[in-house]
């Protein structure tokens, strides 16, 4: 055997990395190295075509294992995960009902919601009847911190005769993320009721009674890397605050939950969770805690509501499992996976269902719970690990130089920063840098929004002052088009398909797709012999836009001709960008799409001109 792997390795020389750049930089015959292969993210690092060891030589924890500090690789020794869905309570009985089917169909971490009522007026014996409180996960979630601390009370006196060691119970008390971040103010009296839980459930090992939204920073349009370095900042200001209310290290640490949200972006996505621990880990490290175990970072993981889409929603399924995947890969505590019609109706049987089944399947059928961080040792999610960390580092100390997260809260710091990332994230979508399925790019071209869906829910919140506003980032286009779609008028775009033909269909169908983005009915065609034929059959189908599509060369004859014939019973416009642009708007002709065009602003423009 050991001479079968000599000669193996002696038949595969290793390669340097400068035999690698000089081959990369042969096959790019000029191009721009970076230009070309580097791709610049919105996090503030690059990420290079390739990885190698070398890249990985400075990287500390690579010889830690899963359930070893730092604890990159998982707070534990396996990677099971729970499966959570959360309940809103608006009737004690009711929610109790849909709790013990939930139970029945496979999930084992179940979240009680109190947006619309306080948790302090819930029936408890009620919502938990016949719930086995050692077998399932609870949780409970509000803005009311008063009401969720009475609520807490209540529920460890229903479960004061149980095994300790074996309840999972979350209190998720947020008055830093959740009220300040959201609602603009926090009660400081928030914090002595949070010390006051903290030793009420000391000898409670898995009940946590202070939940990190971090969420709520993603959903709002932050980066990834703001995500964490928030998150991470908002946590070491309980675990101050609390401490110097007297509690130690240990009884504040292992109190804490947190919640991320995790996006499209997978491997990133990934190499976050990764990071999260690490970070987290030194950061409670510092203070010296009696045993490492205080250092474990509980992570849930929640779907992303920012890229969720109400047009096409069916894509939001697809989006759900890859996100869960990503979650599921990188170990998580628990995830829930948001149904596809979460962001515009309340969910249907057959939406939760397959949102739970989602991460079903990559547990029984895809068995992701028998492999611990399979994405462990490679180079370039361990790269990214070190990206993240270093980055959300930097981010945190920053927040730390202006006094903590409070304080760089008040100033404007948090929420100029996100503002400033979602605003880059628009302009992506606009300009199809960054794809929407369904929504700006690959619309349903037969699609009408249901009329049941009400228009707030494609209509941006705006608020006043110093507060993040969670939004989506499709609903820009979402609310242009259910305007067309309830404007009560039809306007078409016709495509004028001539010249060169291999040019003309690809330009057909980019133009099919940038005007149903907008709700505009499109008739494609094939091919037409002569500019005559296509405009005589684009007035005979009375469309509002007629779009030329052909090469470039064919533009300077072709485009003039169809102005001719076509007059101003149409607007004309032209597919591409080609060199004689300038030669036709000198005649008149100043209607262009292409690649590089803003697609919302221009779809608003000639709304505008068909007075719609």
């Amino acid at each position: 055997m050991a001479n079968t792997k000599e000669k193996l390795f002696a038949e595969f020389p290793p390669v340097s990395t400068e035999q690698w750049e000089a081959v990369i930089t042969t096959d790019l015959k000029g191009a721009d190295y970076e230009r070309k292969l580097v791709w610049k993210t919105g996090e503030g690092f690059n990420v290079r075509p390739y990885y190698r060891a070398e890249n990985l030589a400075e990287v500390e924890y690579l010889g830690a294992e899963a359930g070893e500090f730092p604890y990159v690789r998982g707070v534990s020794k396996d990677n099971t995960w729970r499966v959570h869905q959360t309940i809103s309570v608006e009737c004690a009985k009711a929610a109790n009902e849909e709790a013990l089917k939930l139970l029945n169909s496979g999930v084992d971490s179940l979240g009680f919601c109190f947006c619309k009522s306080c948790a302090c007026e819930v029936d408890v014996d009620a919502l938990l009847n016949g719930i086995v409180p050692t077998a399932v996960e609870l949780t409970f979630c509000g803005s009311n911190v008063e009401g969720l601390a009475t609520l807490a009370k209540k529920v460890l006196a229903k479960y004061a005769n149980e095994p300790k060691d074996d309840l999972r119970l979350n209190f998720c008390i947020d008055p830093i993320v959740r009220n300040l971040s959201v609602e603009g103010a926090m009660d400081e009296a928030a914090f002595d009721t949070l010390a006051e839980l903290v030793k009420a459930t000391a000898e409670y090992k898995r009940v946590k009674v202070v939940n990190v939204a971090g969420a709520t920073f993603s959903n709002a349009g932050s980066t990834i890397v703001e995500e964490l370095g928030f998150t991470l900042a908002a946590a070491h200001e309980y675990l101050v605050k609390l401490m110097e209310k007297g509690l130690t290290i240990d009884e504040v640490a292992r109190k804490i939950r947190f919640t991320f949200a995790v996006t499209s972006n997978y491997f990133l996505e990934m190499a976050k969770f990764r990071a999260a621990r690490l970070l987290w880990a030194n950061i409670v490290k510092a203070y010296a805690p009696a045993k490492d175990c205080s250092c474990k970072m509980v992570a849930h993981a929640v779907t992303s509501t920012w890229n969720q889409t109400v047009y096409d929603p069916y894509v939001n399924m697809l989006r759900g499992t890859t996100e869960a995947m990503s979650a599921a890969i990188a170990g998580v505590h628990s995830l829930e996976v948001l149904p596809f019609d979460y962001c515009f109706e309340a969910p249907t049987e057959f939406s939760k269902r397959i949102a739970r089944n989602a991460q079903l399947l990559l547990k029984k059928e895809s068995h992701f719970d028998q492999v611990i961080d399979p994405a462990g040792g490679s180079y370039y999610i361990e790269s990214l690990t070190k990206s993240i960390a270093s980055e959300a580092w930097a981010l945190f100390r920053e927040i730390e130089a202006k006094g903590g997260y409070v304080a760089a809260f008040g100033e404007g710091f948090v929420v100029g920063r996100v503002k400033a990332s979602a605003e880059a994230k628009d302009k992506s979508i606009a300009t199809r840098r960054l794809i929407l399925l369904g929504a700006n790019q690959y619309p349903n071209f037969t699609e009408v929004a249901d009329e049941n869906i009400c228009e707030c829910k494609v209509t941006r919140e705006v608020k006043e002052g110093n507060v993040l506003v969670p939004y989506r980032g499709a609903m820009a286009f979402e609310a242009m088009r259910m305007h067309v779609d309830r404007s009560g008028k039809a306007p078409k775009a016709f495509m004028l398909t001539c010249g060169t033909l291999g040019m003309a269909r690809a330009r057909a169908q980019f133009s099919c797709n940038f005007f149903a983005c907008a709700g505009i009915r499109v008739e494609d065609n094939t091919f037409f012999k002569s500019v005559e034929e296509g405009v005589e059959a684009a007035l005979a189908s009375k469309a509002d836009i007629v779009v030329v599509c052909a090469s470039d060369d064919d533009y300077a004859t072709v485009a003039p001709r169809v102005k001719e014939l076509l007059g101003d019973k149409a607007i004309l416009v032209v597919a591409g960008a080609p060199a004689c642009a300038a030669e036709l708007e000198a005649q008149g002709i100043n209607n262009f799409i292409n690649v590089k065009s803003n697609v919302l602003e221009t779809l608003k423009d000639y709304l505008k001109k068909l007075g719609i």
